[in-house]
């Protein structure tokens, strides 16, 4: 069985394309590389993207989607293993159990909510796969300000850029995520353990 990626993105059907394109090509690239998919669950926007992609290039799909979805009818039949949850927070527990890297594709606030409790669970040393975010065009660029700001004003340590890699591009994504940095916890956390 194929290890499997987290996928976290956008569900809008209202993207330029050239983020549909981008989605397209992680899923392809994903199944060459032997990477399944594990994400959440929908049909739609870039999540529908990768997930097409992946089972349109033999690869195997993991869709972990909230019941009140499906009753929306945004699931992705064509799944390989379609698992209902009763909550968002189910969801994003079982993705990160099954999980053995993840991955950010441009996305809005479930994305970015999914993006930083990862991240959070990175941080505090309760999690230790890969995380990389895929800054297409610069859609992270404020973001990434943002947290540079956070480690300035001393809100998180120097050492939170390393909570997760940065590709500009989709082929910069893979040799991230198999040669992924090292994160040193804090010493309060390292105590704690």
């Amino acid at each position: 069985m194929s290890k499997l990626l987290c996928v976290y993105c956008a569900s809008s059907r209202k993207l330029d394309p050239k983020y549909h394109e981008a989605a397209r090509a992680v899923g392809r690239g994903m199944v060459e590389r032997g990477w399944g998919l594990v994400y959440g669950g929908g049909n739609v926007g870039l999540m529908g993207e990768v997930a097409a992609a992946v089972k349109g290039a033999g690869g195997r799909v993991v869709g972990v989607i909230p019941e009140f979805m499906i009753a929306r009818e945004l699931a992705f039949r064509e799944a390989d293993e379609l698992i209902t949850v009763g909550t968002m927070r189910e969801r994003k527990q079982l993705m990160e159990e099954r999980a053995a890297a993840f991955l950010t594709l441009p996305g809005g606030i479930g994305t970015l909510e999914e993006l930083t409790e990862i991240m959070t669970l990175r941080y505090i040393n309760l999690l230790h796969k890969p995380i990389v975010l895929l800054n297409q065009d610069g859609f992270y660029d404020d973001l990434l300000r943002f947290f540079e700001r956070m480690t300035a004003e001393r809100f998180k340590s120097a050492g939170m850029a390393s909570l997760l890699s940065v590709a500009a591009t989709v082929d910069e994504v893979w040799p991230l995520l198999e040669a992924a940095n090292a994160f040193e916890v804090d010493a309060i956390w390292q105590a704690r353990r």
